[in-house]
């Protein structure tokens, strides 16, 4: 598409217009079975709930950045921000009383400026209490206000080698959502488990979604909670079936079909029975 745009525009300036006709450009146009091979969907690597909260939980929280660490992935798969906009937060952005985090697009780096407010997904207590202990841990020890970021960048100092190295937190934010990524890599590696960047996450909160609610109503409150305008959104985006989930749906739906001839054979059986042992005449046709 670039190419094409170039030459179209090409064909238009002095000096060309007598080698190149605009139509020239059309040559660039790919064929259908190029078309649908560049657009096919490749199947999206996704976290499990279980393997987010082994990350989690292994994660080790003894100094300042550890703790910060382990409680900014444990953020993310409780509310679903992306890294952009987590980078951004500050502390009075979260309500621990009413379980939710306010996406202030003036102060937030939100997608497409949106304002919205997250409540916290239902994942497990333990990750819950991991955000509130850090929460209070920057509050009431570090005595930090609420206009203090809610996860702020490494200090980088002179150690003692003469070299610069990690030095605690100081009250500022990222700059971008870079090094939120390289703590993940981090995480997921020294688990064991490939990296999964924090986008994944929302996916993970999708199919976490499609299992638990039960109604359209529960559905959408759990797609505004990604912050999507339209349930379309979050199903066309991110709501794809997984590849080994498809298979265990079909599988079911297989033998959910046996089990319902079987049953129908069985009635069928029982009634006939019924009917000769009570003397009445069948007559098959």
């Amino acid at each position: 598409m670039q190419l094409k745009r170039f030459f179209q525009w090409l064909s238009l300036q002095p000096g060309y217009k007598s080698r190149l006709q605009y139509s020239d450009a059309e040559y660039f146009n790919l064929s259908d079975k190029a078309t649908r091979i560049a657009t096919a969907q490749r199947i999206q690597k996704v976290p499990t709930i279980e393997q987010i909260k082994h990350v989690v939980l292994t994660m080790a929280a003894r100094m300042d950045i550890e703790r910060r660490n382990r409680a900014l992935l444990a953020f993310t798969v409780l509310t679903g921000a992306r890294d952009s906009a987590i980078a951004s937060m500050k502390l009075k952005h979260v309500d621990l009383i009413e379980n939710r985090v306010y996406q202030d697009a003036r102060e937030v780096n939100t997608k497409f400026s949106k304002t919205f407010h997250t409540y916290f997904f239902p994942v497990g207590d333990e990750i819950r209490g991991i955000v509130a202990e850090w929460v209070k841990y920057l509050r009431e020890e570090l005595l930090w206000g609420n206009d203090d970021p809610l996860f702020p960048a490494t200090c980088i100092a002179i150690g003692a080698t003469r070299e610069f190295e990690a030095s605690g937190l100081k009250k500022a934010h990222w700059s971008s959502a870079s090094p939120i990524r390289t703590i993940f890599r981090d995480a997921f590696l020294n688990a064991g488990l490939p990296y999964f960047n924090p986008h994944s996450f929302r996916a993970t909160l999708v199919r976490l979604g499609e299992e638990v609610c039960k109604s359209p109503e529960e559905f959408k409150a759990w797609s505004q909670n990604l912050g999507h305008e339209k349930v379309l959104t979050t199903f066309t985006s991110y709501g794809t079936v997984a590849c080994q989930r498809q298979g265990e749906i079909m599988r079911d739906l297989a033998t959910g079909q046996r089990s319902v001839q079987s049953d129908a054979h069985e009635i069928a059986e029982a009634l006939f029975r019924k009917f000769r042992d009570s003397g009445m005449e069948i007559q098959l046709k």
